[in-house]
């Protein structure tokens, strides 16, 4: 029968299944590659939406619980970053994953993915994401939560191309790559910071390009 693991702990997760975790923009090709990002521009309507999040945000994100920080700010961001439904894959929201990986059994809700699927059922998800108040939850531990979550998908997909991610704490975002069993992250971006948000909306389009290009079957 294969073990439970939970609460998911990124140290627990490192031991057992014998994990790398390097830090840093640089530290690995893949994110090297995913935060060396150029300039973006905004459409008007997407300036207004940009200006009117940044403000909400410098104002309220201290005071925004888990879910007004999802629903007032992260959607926007997300839409923003041009993640949304084609016809090869969909963003999905509140979804649970689950594997057993080295038989161990792994389950994750996940705030929000991009994944293939059939309507309304994910079946190979290329990016996840996770969002913490750190008030809200002080035990919460975003990194073990996205990295359980990157490891079930790495088992659903049976393929050695990397796997995507973000958590979020409050205001900082970080992203991640999981390639084999060496996990990157990035340096932490402040989205109450006017060019901070603007490299977080072009990391996120950079990540649509580079699922377009490489990961998709």
């Amino acid at each position: 029968m294969a073990k439970k693991i939970k609460p998911y702990k990124e140290f627990d997760l490192i031991r057992l299944f014998d994990l790398q975790r390097l830090v840093g923009n640089q530290a690995h090709p893949l994110l090297q590659e995913w935060m060396s990002v150029s300039d973006i521009t905004l459409t008007i309507s997407e300036q207004e939406t940009f200006d009117a999040i940044l403000e909400d945000a410098m104002q309220n994100i201290h005071n925004w619980h888990e879910e007004d920080l999802k629903m007032q700010f992260i959607a926007f961001v997300l839409r923003l970053g041009h993640l949304k439904n084609t016809a090869r894959y969909h963003p999905y929201f509140e979804r649970v994953v689950e594997a057993i990986v080295s038989e161990n059994f792994l389950k994750v809700k996940t705030d929000f993915m991009i994944a293939s699927g059939v309507l309304d059922s994910p079946e190979v998800p290329y990016f996840h994401f996770q969002a913490y108040k750190r008030q809200t939850d002080p035990n919460g531990d975003p990194i073990g939560q996205l990295l359980a979550a990157m490891l079930i998908a790495k088992e659903l997909n049976q393929s050695d191309k990397p796997i995507y991610g973000c958590y979020v704490m409050g205001k900082l975002w970080n992203f991640m790559v999981l390639e084999k069993t060496t996990y990157c992250i990035s340096k932490s971006y402040d989205c109450t910071e006017r060019d901070d948000l603007l490299q977080i909306i072009a990391i996120l389009r950079k990540f649509k390009e580079i699922l377009e290009t490489r990961l998709l079957d």
